[in-house]
């Protein structure tokens, strides 16, 4: 869906079908939501109804809106710190083997890292006050589809191209331009919507486990286990708007670039 919509050949009707097609099934989703819990019964002393958690959101809006400020600073930090890191270690293994031999082993580690494991030593190592650890966590889940997108978009150029560019003159900076980095484009932005995505909920997680009271994931912790249910699902609901929001801009973006940028 989102490939198809990035390369911007889809007529009026399909891109109206590609949106009315998600909202019909969120509010499908909503309708089993009430369903089950008003009918079924489904544990209802921790799922409230959505009624209650739209009142409850409508009445807190403005702690929430705060939250989500925090939440989506820490996430947007992190993004932005691991998708330079991400682009320049990608660019440096890319251009000499010996620093991908290096890179590879550390890339694989973090893939794998626990955030739950990180958050808390994070917090003692930069102190329990500051939005440090979970900016940092943010950074290191947003590197990793970065680095490797990008990694493989800068190998995608083949042989015969880049012969033609030096049989035309073309100097190392006038391949970079025209070549390699169009060729890499695509990917360095597919990376980056990925990791959109994965900076929102490492950040919330992040929150969720320790750290400063602020936040989307704090707030769904201390709610849940005072037995605001409604308020809990409410913040729920704000650390998702924010997640739409983040993977919307990067989609937006991957659009504009792939529609203006020079064929390779």
């Amino acid at each position: 869906m989102i490939g198809r919509f990035t390369q911007g050949g889809m007529s009026a009707a399909e891109r109206s079908t590609r949106v009315i097609a998600p909202v019909a099934v969120g509010l499908l989703l909503l309708a089993l939501w009430w369903l089950l819990v008003e009918w079924v019964q489904v544990t209802p002393t921790s799922v409230p109804n959505p009624g209650e958690v739209v009142v409850a959101g409508s009445a807190n809006w403005g702690i929430i809106l705060e939250d989500m400020l925090v939440t989506g600073t820490n996430a947007l930090i992190g993004l932005t710190g691991g998708a330079v890191l991400g682009v320049l270690l990608a660019g440096l293994a890319s251009r000499f083997a010996a620093a991908d031999g290096m890179l590879a082993p550390v890339v694989v580690i973090l893939a794998v890292v626990p955030i739950v494991a990180l958050a808390p030593i994070f917090n003692s190592m930069f102190g329990a006050g500051t939005q440090t650890a979970r900016q940092l966590i943010a950074l290191i889940a947003s590197f990793v589809p970065i680095f490797v997108n990008t990694l493989r978009g800068l190998r995608q150029t083949r042989p015969v191209q880049r012969d033609l560019f030096r049989a035309s003159a073309a100097n190392g900076r006038q391949t970079f331009l025209r070549l390699t980095l169009p060729t890499a484009l695509p990917y360095v932005l597919t990376g980056l919507r990925i990791a959109s995505s994965l900076a929102v909920i490492s950040a919330l997680v992040a929150e969720y486990f320790g750290g400063p009271l602020d936040g989307i994931g704090a707030s769904i912790g201390s709610y849940a286990k005072s037995g605001n249910h409604p308020l809990a699902w409410a913040y729920v609901g704000g650390g998702i708007l924010i997640g739409l929001a983040f993977f919307l801009v990067t989609v937006l973006l991957e659009w504009f670039v792939n529609r203006h940028r020079p064929a390779p």
